[in-house]
């Protein structure tokens, strides 16, 4: 008999409205990764955020080891043995790495009330050489870091004091296959201590693969709690969503001729230290995938072609003659761009679902006299929301208090309504759920079919090889292949050509 670590009771979580965790109670045992999952709001983060001190608890309780505790934030939450990797960034600009691994533990390093900042530096190097990210160094700021590797100093963060509980949030999706088998290797290494993971994830195949056991929520609800063993996908789709998941995923068609017009070729693009040399051509009605591994530049590409690098040089060219070198002319001439880094460079975090929506169509929705109606700008924002499902009380609402998928739901609804007609997206489907999922791949599939040129960055290589009729590999900065969609590619071949 499994011996209990955490028991959830009663937990209640409500947002204005909204109620974001109704009533929920289950059990998490010692020694296990325990896995949590549901559509997009069905209230995995909110609950975690409650247990790592993120959020307030409205009613209910957490009793860890047999005594309740209540976090006041994420540094109590560390001193009672919980802690948490978020799914987007959880580091600080303005500080160092060893800053950020002891940020609110301070005080171990402070005598006499003055920091010893060699002795901090010191045993943050000790960690990174332990956990073997040795590349990255103490006495750096964590700014000279990319996403990838923050998230890196994260583990160190969260795991290097052996709490009893340890949540990941998403956090497989914002890493190359090399960084998630780091994490896996520290998931593994926290269960066999006997402590426990809380991991979330919207990749069921891993969900089966890396969990113990398995919570279901549904809009708020407790559903259900099995063993990995004894169940399928399939099964935990039908949990998930409460019925069957039928109808196509990926694109069924092969052998479409791509259109021979261009609508925007790159020549000779190079950004310092990232990308050099990158030339092609995305002609219309394709959708044109870059994969690699996440060191190889395939995301510097899209911020390159959005003129969003500013020490880019080489063209990047649409059919009609224009030069993009800056957002502006970009947005102008109908090219969208969506970003990996989503709450950094996708949205404003502290403006309205609504505002989001409409920024990058506001000349278009003014009318002569360049003034803009509020009751137009409410009815294309409610549009564009209900298209893609937002999860929200309405669109005044935040987009800080939406789910990681709910967010990605809002940066898609921004460029829908946009109507661009070269669409480059970085990450699409990072954070999503299997349904929407399921609507992003439908929506790309009648893009191209209306004749829009889709450019897809993906670490994601099923789906590269599901949605793309051509795929470019990137390795060390440069284009190492081109693969064109075929019944006969698989993942494999795309590996061959990114290591």
């Amino acid at each position: 008999m499994s011996e209990v670590r955490l028991q959830v009771r009663n937990l209640c979580k409500s947002f204005g409205i909204t109620k974001a965790v109704q009533n929920v109670s289950f059990d998490i045992n010692k020694g296990e990764v325990h896995a949590l999952i549901g559509e997009n709001g069905s209230g995995k983060s909110t609950l975690t955020n409650m247990l790592t001190g993120i959020y307030s608890i409205d009613s209910g309780t957490f009793i860890l080891d047999g005594k309740e505790i209540h976090p006041k934030n994420q540094v109590d939450a560390n001193k009672q043995g919980v802690s948490i990797i978020v799914q987007e960034l959880g580091t600080l600009d303005g500080l160092t790495v060893a800053e950020n691994i002891f940020l609110g533990h301070e005080d171990m390093f402070v005598k006499f009330g003055i920091k010893n900042t060699n002795a901090m530096n010191h045993r943050a190097t000790e960690l990174l050489k332990k956990y073997g990210f040795d590349k990255i160094k103490a006495s750096d700021p964590i700014e000279n870091y990319n996403f990838e590797d923050r998230k890196l100093v994260e583990i160190v963060k969260a795991t290097y004091f052996g709490p009893k509980i340890v949540v990941i949030d998403e956090t497989t999706t914002a890493l190359s296959q090399e960084g998630r088998e780091e994490l896996y290797k520290h998931m593994n290494r926290i269960r066999e201590e006997g402590n426990t993971v809380i991991f979330i994830s919207h990749d069921l195949s891993e969900i089966l693969d890396k969990s113990d056991t398995i919570t279901i929520l549904r809009d708020g609800v407790y559903i259900d709690t099995v063993k990995s063993k004894d169940v399928n996908e399939d099964d935990l789709k039908r949990l998930m969503v409460g019925r069957e998941v039928t109808g196509a995923y990926y694109r069924a068609d092969y052998g479409e001729k791509i259109s021979n017009e261009v609508s925007l070729s790159v020549k000779n693009v190079n950004v310092p230290g990232l990308i050099h040399d990158i030339t092609f051509d995305l002609h219309k009605g394709e959708i044109l995938g870059f994969g690699g591994l996440s060191e190889s530049g395939m995301h510097e590409i899209g911020k390159a072609i959005f003129g969003a690098s500013y020490d880019r040089t080489g063209t990047v060219t649409l059919a009609d003659g224009t030069q993009i070198n800056d957002i502006p002319t970009a947005i102008r001439h109908s090219i969208a761009y969506t970003s990996k880094d989503r709450d950094n460079e996708s949205v404003v975090m502290n403006q309205s679902i609504g505002d989001n929506i409409c920024l990058p169509s506001l000349d278009d929705l003014a009318n002569k006299a360049h003034m803009l109606s509020d009751k137009k700008l409410k009815e294309f924002a409610n549009k564009y929301a209900a298209e893609m499902s937002v999860k929200m009380v309405n669109t005044d609402q935040f987009v800080s208090d939406l789910s990681g998928g709910n967010k990605q739901k809002v940066v898609l609804a921004r460029w829908i309504g946009k109507d661009s007609d070269i669409v480059v997206l970085d990450s699409p489907t990072r954070g999503i759920d299997i349904k929407v999922k399921q609507d992003i791949y439908q929506l790309m599939d009648r893009m191209r079919k209306n004749g829009k040129s889709i450019i897809m960055i993906s670490e994601e290589l099923m789906e590269l090889i599901g949605m793309c009729d051509r795929i470019l590999i990137m390795k060390d900065g440069a284009i190492n292949g081109e693969l064109m969609r075929s019944k006969d590619l698989d993942e494999n071949l795309l590996i061959s050509k990114m290591v």
